[in-house]
């Protein structure tokens, strides 16, 4: 697949219910950065419906969509998490938690059941879901003499560039916002700038 720098994601949590047979299964998607929050997460969710049986969930991190993790949660394997990440692959979205609580109805539903339950649940909420277009950027950190002003913000202007940060005195230093595809040219034009270095920040 060739590589983009514009991927999909929400914009807001979510929200989406499915019943059948007396089971309720409540959906919810959240946009998410890292692991880390989609612990605490999974976490206070399960202190929210600590009376529920099982708190099902899929996830997808990163734009090269190849960071996911999905979970049953003692549902029968490959009925819960992974009808849930169909949907999330259907979808084609990314940065994306999704959590399916069920609270059992009394009648079991079957293998099929569950995981078609799992299915709407998940396509539930994520027709209800603000998705929203984002593009992979690079930070470029920039240290160069007044002088060099004018030749900066003309490369600025040129690539319609955004400055996370600046601080302009005899000597000058920002941090500017790349789209990923055109970071290699952007670093050509402002490596021929005179008294300009310029440098990739690597975020941790």
């Amino acid at each position: 697949m060739e590589y983009t720098d514009i991927f999909h994601t929400i914009g807001a949590p979510a929200e989406g219910l499915y019943k059948e047979k007396g089971s309720k299964f409540i959906a919810y998607a959240f946009p998410v950065s890292d692991e880390q929050q989609i612990k605490e997460i999974i976490a206070r969710l399960k202190k929210e419906h600590h009376s529920a049986r099982h708190h099902c969930f899929a996830w997808r991190l990163g734009p090269d969509l190849e960071l996911f993790r999905v979970n049953d949660d003692g549902e029968p394997s490959g009925t819960a998490g992974r009808p849930i990440f169909g949907q999330i692959k259907q979808h084609e979205l990314t940065d994306i938690l999704v959590v399916v609580v069920r609270y059992f109805g009394g009648i079991l539903l079957g293998t099929s059941g569950l995981t078609n339950a799992y299915k709407q649940a998940a396509a539930n909420v994520l027709a209800n879901a603000l998705i929203i277009e984002k593009v992979v950027e690079t930070t470029i950190e920039v240290n160069f003499d007044y002088q060099a002003m004018n030749d900066f913000m003309m490369v600025l202007k040129e690539f319609q560039l955004e400055m996370k940060e600046s601080h302009f005195d005899l000597t000058c230093k920002a941090r500017i916002l790349v789209r990923k595809q055109l970071t290699d040219i952007v670093m050509e034009k402002l490596q021929k700038i005179d008294k300009l270095k310029a440098s990739i920040i690597v975020d941790n």
